[in-house]
Parts: C-alpha cells; structure tokens; sequence
C-alpha cells in the first residue's frame, strides 16, 4: 500500500467535517481551523509475514487539529465537538471509510491526546490537541 494513498483516504474522510480544513502533509502555513495528517511511525512484518508474501504493516499517524488562537471562546467549543463522541467528531469522520478508499484493511482512532495550546507563529498561541490514528495496510 502507498502511504500516500493512505493520507489521501484520512484526508477524504477528514473533509466530511463542515468548515474543517485539511493538509495531507504538513504545510508552511495554514488557517485554523484545520487538520494537519503527519506519520509517526511504521511497524513492519506483522501477521502473515512470509519470505514471498509481505505481512500487515501497521501505519501510525497523528492528526494535529488547530482550532483557532486560545484567546477566542469558539475555538474551545469547537475543539470540544470535534473530542466528543458522536456524528460531527474527528473519530467519526476518520472511521466513516474504514478502509480509506481501498488504501487500507482497517483503520482506527485510537486516542486523543495534548490538548493544549501550541505557539506557531510569532506570539500567537493556537489551540490544538493530537488525534492518533492506527491504520493496517500491508
């Protein structure tokens, strides 16, 4: 499997979200509110590992969403609807084509982590949190 097809498919799944932005790879520069897609890392000769046949490869990638500056009252809002559980959240739209548009055999929202704010540039603080994002593919 491409791993560019595999961000291609998140990338799709993520646009589902109204008003959400999204980059397949990590941009110079960006309007919140946004979904930035990075790989974080790639375990290799999973189950059914042969010398002929290759085996699950498992992809880890993190999806970093922006929100807005910390200072504005919708971006905590905002960055709440998309944690929560429900229709209108980033596991929901990142599980809504398990299979990312055939680029993968499954493909799971994990975890969210490091809510908090992230200064990008200058002294503007942004209000962001990780989403890890676990895909099998071989």
């Amino acid at each position: 499997m491409s791993i560019a097809l595999i961000r291609e498919g998140l990338g799709d799944n993520l646009r589902t979200l109204p008003g959400l932005r999204v980059a397949e790879t990590i941009p110079d520069s960006f309007s919140p509110p946004i979904a930035i897609i990075s790989l974080g890392s790639v375990q290799y000769n999973g189950a059914f590992n042969t010398r002929t046949v290759q085996g699950l490869t498992t992809y880890n990638f993190t999806v970093s969403v922006i929100v807005g500056k910390v200072a504005e009252r919708v971006a905590q809002a905002r960055l709440d609807s998309y944690i929560s559980t429900g229709t209108a959240t980033i596991k929901a739209a990142v599980e809504s084509d398990r299979t990312l548009g055939g680029a993968a055999f499954d493909c799971v929202v994990s975890e969210m982590t490091n809510v908090g704010a992230v200064l990008l540039s200058g002294d503007v603080s942004y209000l962001a949190a990780d989403f890890t994002v676990t895909v099998y593919a071989n």
